[in-house]
């Protein structure tokens, strides 16, 4: 299933869920359409019961809901996608998961994180949907993968493969325009959006940039 989106909105940090809610529906009436819901040190009830109110709050603004690496809570919340690491279940596999599912056959959009050429190539070859790839340019948030890996690194995967790949990593305003000048599909954002000062007018900013 090809994603129908540009910009990816990723939650990150810890914030409490009311926090976060109203952050990502500023977001989604600023025009963002898709949501990985990314909140790895949660436990899982707490997770779910998250990732439900999520999924009504994007199912009310027509948005696509993700969750990461969690593929029961994915199944669980009525999610659109599922969101994987390099390490993590392999995307065929989560299909099948997903297809034989008591939700009657539930078919998930599969992205998969990658941080290089080869990553890029193995998720594409084991079925993913769309692929992130970065850190482009530097970000605090993905330092522990090495330094940035340029718009040139970013050009190359997305000629060695045909799924759409989304630029992460330090996306600015200021540097959108590089990452599409180099071939992404679109650019998946933290901090760019959920760190503005005005979250709905900055997410606005990004979805023209990107059109």
């Amino acid at each position: 299933m090809k994603p129908d989106f540009r910009l990816y909105l990723i939650t990150g940090g810890k914030p409490s869920s009311g926090e976060l809610l109203e952050a990502v529906g500023l977001a989604l009436e600023g025009g963002v359409r898709a949501v990985q819901l990314r909140m790895k040190d949660l436990p899982a009830r707490e997770l779910l019961k998250l990732a439900l109110r999520l999924r009504e709050l994007t199912e009310r603004h027509r948005a696509r809901l993700f969750i990461n690496d969690r593929l029961d809570i994915a199944i669980a919340s009525r999610a659109d996608g599922v969101h994987l690491g390099v390490n993590g279940i392999p995307p065929e596999a989560a299909r099948k998961a997903a297809m034989m599912s008591s939700q009657g056959g539930q078919e998930l959009m599969i992205g998969v994180s990658t941080h290089s050429l080869k990553e890029a190539e193995s998720a594409q070859k084991a079925g993913a949907d769309f692929i992130t790839f970065g850190p482009v340019f530097d970000t605090p948030s993905k330092r522990i993968f090495g330094p940035p890996l340029g718009v040139s690194r970013l050009a190359e995967v997305v000629r060695a493969v045909d799924i759409p790949v989304l630029a992460i990593g330090g996306i600015k305003l200021g540097n959108i325009k590089e990452v599409i000048s180099a071939g992404a599909s679109g650019a998946a954002l933290i901090s760019g959006i959920l760190g503005a000062e005005d979250i709905k007018t900055e997410a606005g900013l990004f979805m023209r940039a990107l059109e």
